[in-house]
């Protein structure tokens, strides 16, 4: 019970303290990331990338998809407490964000429900978006446990993706928290031994 008391003050502190950062700046945070993960190695050589549209000022990775358009992308969108993935097409995504994404009931874009899902079987690299993760890999999401839920029965390289000033030296965990392989920040990406 105080670990989940504590995820809780540490998720309200941590967002709130993310929502005040001035928009030039997590513009350029934000590119600082794609431009680390650009030229990652693993990246590169992964063929099927899940990913996610920012919200609540997490870290935008649309540069990152937008100079990767021929990587098969997937989008999450919430259907009761699970998380189904469909492809969208970059190109079409860059000429009308309309045609591929809608608003979720949680307040966040989607893909669109008729689009194709994604085989997950095929995916090489998960970027999981959180509120803070630690050296050990371990996320502090939005506590819905939707990624959690979700990513125990994943095989793709799970990669948290951070503003570096909430890169912890540990968060409290539970037995069902997923740890990432790899946490990308605007300062680089640090994996995890």
């Amino acid at each position: 019970m105080e670990a989940v008391l504590q995820k809780k003050s540490l998720r309200r502190d941590a967002i709130a303290s993310r929502q005040a950062i001035p928009p030039d700046i997590w513009q350029r945070h934000s590119q600082s990331i794609c431009q680390h993960l650009a030229q990652w190695q693993i990246f590169q050589q992964a063929q099927v990338v899940l990913a996610y549209q920012s919200f609540c000022q997490e870290p935008d990775l649309s540069d990152l998809w937008q100079k990767f358009p021929d990587k098969i992308w997937g989008f999450p969108r919430c259907v009761g407490k699970d998380l189904v993935w469909h492809q969208v097409n970059i190109f079409e995504l860059q000429a009308s964000h309309e045609a591929c994404m809608d608003i979720g009931s949680l307040g966040i874009k989607e893909p669109c429900p008729q689009l194709p899902e994604i085989d997950l079987e095929q995916v090489d690299m998960i970027f999981v978006p959180a509120v803070a993760c630690d050296r050990t890999g371990y996320r502090l999401g939005y506590g819905g446990g939707f990624y959690d839920r979700w990513l125990s029965d994943q095989t793709g390289d799970k990669v948290g993706i951070i503003f570096a000033d909430y890169f912890l030296a540990q968060l409290p965990h539970e037995d069902w928290d997923v740890p990432m392989q790899a946490i990308c920040t605007e300062l680089g990406i640090f994996e995890v031994i």
